[in-house]
């Protein structure tokens, strides 16, 4: 999905992309781990992740977010707890343009797993994406807390404060016109690639 753009537009594929690549930190995170902890063979895990989880991670790479979403409903059913299919639930209805029901999976992953901070991102990026540029910055800080060398909430903190200043820079510019400086700042803002940075 493009971040920080005016909208709710369904993700591209390669933002979908970029979305699953978090899937290799959440698949070796301890809440899955916490999870497996019961199970008597321990490559079950591991073989139920190549199984479900990279199956899904294909169509949402190949952009095809409703085959995903088929494909997780019967895991879902069987595993409704499980951290990863519901990631990649909330990543299907990212792509699909379903932002709001994407934000209520993430959301709720939040609150059963508070240690990831991929949904944290995640919302921040729905959020972004609809104009809700403080409550981005708020589950951006969040997820930084979380993984302090989590580069991806980083990249798109910098861009959420790239826009907020974009807003400052506009309202400055109504109110003082003839201000010089405000707009090289407002240009300079215009040409920066704001990259799709979801995971």
């Amino acid at each position: 999905m493009p971040f920080l753009r005016s909208g709710s537009a369904p993700a591209t594929p390669a933002a979908a992309l970029a979305v699953l690549l978090a899937l290799g930190t959440l698949l070796a995170g301890s809440p899955a781990q916490a999870q497996s902890g019961r199970r008597g063979d321990p490559n079950s895990s591991t073989r139920y992740q190549e199984s479900a989880y990279d199956e899904i991670a294909r169509l949402l790479g190949a952009g095809l977010p409703q085959e995903a979403l088929d494909k997780l409903a019967p895991r879902l059913q069987a595993r409704p707890a499980d951290p990863q299919l519901r990631f990649l639930e909330g990543a299907s209805l990212s792509q699909l343009g379903r932002a709001d029901e994407a934000i209520v999976i993430y959301t709720a992953l939040t609150r059963d797993y508070p240690e990831l901070p991929e949904p944290h991102n995640n919302l921040a990026v729905l959020h972004a994406a609809q104009g809700r540029l403080d409550e981005a910055r708020a589950e951006l800080e969040t997820a930084l807390r979380l993984s302090p060398g989590y580069a991806t909430a980083y990249q798109n903190l910098g861009d959420v404060h790239a826009q907020l200043a974009g807003r400052a820079w506009t309202r400055a510019l109504e109110l003082d016109p003839a201000n010089p400086a405000l707009r090289p700042r407002l240009q300079a803002l215009r040409q920066l690639p704001l990259a799709p940075a979801a995971r």
